[in-house]
């Protein structure tokens, strides 16, 4: 990998903006002697930290606090770190901010400080998401795999597949460069062994990720209906508050509603939506096409009945117009409400389609549906283990089990070696793009632009 070239020392408040007992000043670059020199009263020890003043260019005390200086490579982005602790009011970080851009600072892009540690290997890209993850982690269990992460638990997994992938590569692509050894080396059982190794590796690795993706970015249920179905008392129930406004007079919900629990662990982005259903009223209309643009993104739809209502008698015939413009997805439930005013009992029905009978009043059934969704997007609860992962880290290992599988195809039924080499080839660079060994720049740009500015 090629090491950063940009040569800016880069400054940035490091802390979240408001008051507080101490906020953090950050500055890296290639060369900071002048703000050692200048910026602070004393000369400060590598990796010690120091009380000093922090002085303008007329040598005026613009605070007093700690300062520790890293030197290269030694420091988090692998440059020169200077970091300055003061007093957490924002006049005076401002001042300090300031100062750091008259001694030849500029203002750093969000997430450049992680993005220089991942340009000079200090860290691979898995460990840079990670850095953004545990900041953002919304829980304990999703905390605990950020750290993981970090610590380079998914890292060192790539690289243990991407180790066996390349020696079974150059195995493979040996044999086709030497022809004249005269050896078929694709009746070798080595190499579908080998693929088989491999495949297995990916799976568990999948699985890892898959839990972790789950603790770190949770699923979006969206809960749609008709009209004084008891969506809006559903999204109460599961939010334990009063989030929506509940009534009996039909279309009481005209915009979507969001709220964000957490299901053992598992977060949840729970999203209520108007009422489906034909009407003129131009407010109406915009909540219902809004309501539509959200079951889009879903990873679930909650379709909420009346148990009550004659639409709950054939499930299947309920609701054409998601089938008719959705034919092939399958992440619809049907939950039954207020069961507590019907004949029929709180639990999970064993139908066609999904269906949990439930009383969103009562809350009977309300933890069979928990279980449900849980069930459908494959959670265990069990994190131990787990790393945090994203979708893309996901996207690449479903590619390289695509490209594995493709390889085997071609060495047992083809038995064509070159094809079975590009796979290979195909397979090694999806699993680099999770590490950032094979990324391109518009990636980079993606990951580190959505990070906080000063990290």
């Amino acid at each position: 990998m090629t090491v950063i070239t940009d040569t800016d020392n880069i400054c940035a408040i490091a802390t979240p903006p408001g008051k507080g007992g101490v906020s953090i000043l950050r500055i890296s670059g290639s060369n900071l002697s002048v703000f050692l020199s200048k910026f602070v009263s004393k000369k400060l020890e590598p990796r010690s930290a120091v009380y000093a003043s922090f002085t303008d260019d007329e040598n005026v005390i613009i605070d007093k606090g700690i300062a520790i200086y890293f030197p290269a490579p030694n420091s988090f982005t692998g440059e020169e770190v200077l970091e300055l602790h003061g007093h957490g009011g924002p006049a005076v970080m401002d001042l300090l901010l300031q100062r750091s851009l008259k001694l030849g600072a500029r203002l750093a892009r969000a997430g450049e400080f992680s993005e220089r540690a991942f340009l000079n290997n200090k860290i691979d890209l898995i460990q840079a998401e990670a850095i953004s993850d545990l900041i953002l982690a919304s829980s304990e269990q999703a905390a605990r795999c950020a750290i993981r992460s970090l610590q380079g638990e998914f890292s060192k997994q790539i690289a243990t597949l991407l180790e066996n992938l390349v020696s079974l590569r150059t195995y493979v692509e040996a044999a086709i460069d030497f022809p004249e050894e005269e050896i078929n080396f694709l009746a070798d059982p080595k190499i579908s062994i080998e693929l088989e190794s491999l495949l297995s590796l990916v799976k568990k690795t999948k699985e890892r990720a898959h839990q972790g993706s789950l603790v770190s970015e949770g699923m979006s249920v969206v809960i749609a209906g008709k009209p004084n179905a008891g969506k809006s008392s559903l999204l109460n129930a599961l939010s334990k508050r009063d989030s929506a406004i509940v009534s009996d007079i039909a279309g009481t919900t005209r915009d979507v509603l969001r709220e964000h629990i957490h299901l053992d662990g598992m977060p949840l982005h729970i999203i209520d939506t108007a009422g489906l259903h034909e009407t003129k009223n131009s407010l109406e209309q915009e909540g219902i096409k809004r309501a539509w643009d959200e079951i889009d993104q879903a990873d679930r739809v909650l379709y909420v009945i009346d148990s009550n209502s004659k639409y709950s008698l054939n499930i299947q015939e309920n609701w054409p117009e998601y089938f008719s413009r959705y034919p092939t997805r399958n992440n619809i439930t049907f939950v039954l409400n207020k069961s507590d005013i019907s004949d029929l009992s709180p639990g999970i029905r064993q139908d066609k389609l999904a269906t949990v009978i439930l009383s969103a009043k009562s809350h009977d059934g309300l933890e069979a549906l928990g279980d449900h969704l849980k069930s459908c997007m494959g959670y265990t609860g069990t994190n131990e283990g787990s790393f945090v992962a994203r979708r893309r880290h996901i996207e690449a290992l479903n590619n390289t089990e695509n490209y594995l599988m493709s390889g085997k195809k071609q060495l047992l039924r083809a038995a064509a070696g070159e094809l079975l080499a590009e796979d290979l080839r195909h397979a090694q660079q999806s699993l680099s793009s999770i590490t950032g060994v094979f990324s391109s720049d518009d990636l980079l740009g993606q990951i580190f632009g959505s990070f906080c500015i000063g990290k």
